[in-house]
């Protein structure tokens, strides 16, 4: 008997000794190199939070590349200098090569998410506005960023849900992001959009005129379908943090990813399917490194849709975890056709410009129109 649980004690040892093989242990460099938003913004302090999360855990150290401009970050991931980039809108832009990226030079890039925080950016106005759905923008004031195009075309997307357009508005242009919240505080405006949490807006919760923000009721499928002819990457969404935003209270907002951390399309899948295991793994480390970083954990963040196609090799992670449906599967295989047929049209469009001798800004130009045809008849 005593033979037996000699016996039995050694093959339990011998089994918990095996246990930590069983699980798939994380291989990646030693060293990685990531391009990320400037210093200070919101991308960069949870870059910042995942690397270090990544050093305390794996012993791996990051390397951030800040950049102010979506041109910055996304130059060291195509020329390989970075095998990560922490990406807002600009992935998608550049997926289209629409915007900054309608050059000969850059044209649409293929990229693939790893996985993509959810988020806010709503339409923002005051109490005292007597705006209170999307539909009362009609005859009023509304921003308008020059150089922005990733706030101006969700504006045209969330006027869009109430079948508005800039014709039925009154567009004023600001500088930058930061003067055109400023201006709904000083009356020059009655309408922006931004982040709930942005420090301006706790200004203006507690000035005269209050904040507010129009919801996108979720089941309005006719709102939804036109606003996402212009942001096919963006989705009803519950906020619950922010200026004049009540947590028992959900808002429901226009939902997007931010920030996307994006590799090529020709990245190694088991790179991505270990970059995105140890992300998840190191999740419990960064959780709380900032009042977004919640909204990383693997069921929300690995989901669609989102600005570009996920990589296989984050699929392949996020199928074991019993995470990608059905739907997500769908949705990626149409995006990946339809920017399949874009770079044939982007292609033909280039080959035409350049045999006619147009320069980059006529051509910028026409190809802008054909991809604003191109979206409203795909999207």
């Amino acid at each position: 008997m005593r033979y037996c649980k000699s016996a039995f004690l050694t093959l339990f040892v011998l089994f918990a000794a095996c246990l930590p093989s069983l699980a798939s242990e994380v291989k990646l460099p030693e060293t990685m190199v990531w391009s990320c938003y400037d210093v200070g913004s919101t991308g960069y302090v949870q870059a910042s939070a995942v690397a270090n999360a990544f050093l305390k855990k794996y012993n791996i150290r990051v390397r951030l590349i800040p950049s102010g401009t979506s041109i910055g970050r996304m130059m060291p991931l195509i020329s390989k200098r970075a095998r990560v980039a922490f990406l807002a809108n600009e992935a998608f832009f550049s997926s289209e090569g629409s915007y900054d990226f309608a050059t000969y030079t850059w044209g649409p890039q293929d990229l693939r998410a790893v996985v993509g925080a959810p988020t806010s950016f709503p339409l923002i106005t005051t109490k005292t506005s007597g705006i209170k759905e999307v539909a009362d923008l009609k005859g009023k004031k509304v921003s308008w960023v020059v150089g922005n195009p990733s706030l101006n075309v969700k504006m045209t997307a969330m006027m869009a849900f109430a079948s508005l357009t800039w014709d039925d508005v009154q567009k004023v242009e600001f500088p930058s992001y930061a003067d055109s919240l400023k201006a709904l505080i000083q009356g020059n405006v009655d309408a922006a959009d931004g982040s709930t949490t942005a420090s301006i807006l706790y200004e203006l919760e507690s000035s005269s005129k209050g904040v507010y923000y129009p919801q996108l009721d979720p089941n309005n499928k006719e709102g939804w379908a036109r606003l996402k002819k212009y942001v096919p990457f963006a989705f009803p969404y519950q906020e619950t943090v922010g200026a004049g935003v009540n947590k028992d209270e959900p808002l429901w907002l226009l939902g997007y990813r931010y920030p996307i951390v994006t590799v090529r399309a020709d990245e190694d899948p088991e790179f991505v399917s270990n970059l995105i295991q140890a992300i998840e793994e190191t999740f419990p480390l960064y959780k709380n490194a900032a009042s977004s970083m919640p909204a990383w954990e693997i069921k929300l963040s690995g989901n669609t849709p989102i600005d570009v196609p996920f990589h296989p090799g984050a699929i392949d992670y996020l199928k074991k975890k019993g995470l990608w449906t059905e739907e997500n599967q769908a949705w990626n295989d149409e995006r990946i056709d339809t920017l399949q047929k874009l770079k044939k049209l982007w292609n033909e469009s280039v080959a035409v410009s350049k045999a006619q001798k147009q320069s980059e800004d006529e051509f910028r130009l026409i190809w802008m129109k054909k991809l604003d045809e191109f979206n409203k008849v795909s999207n």
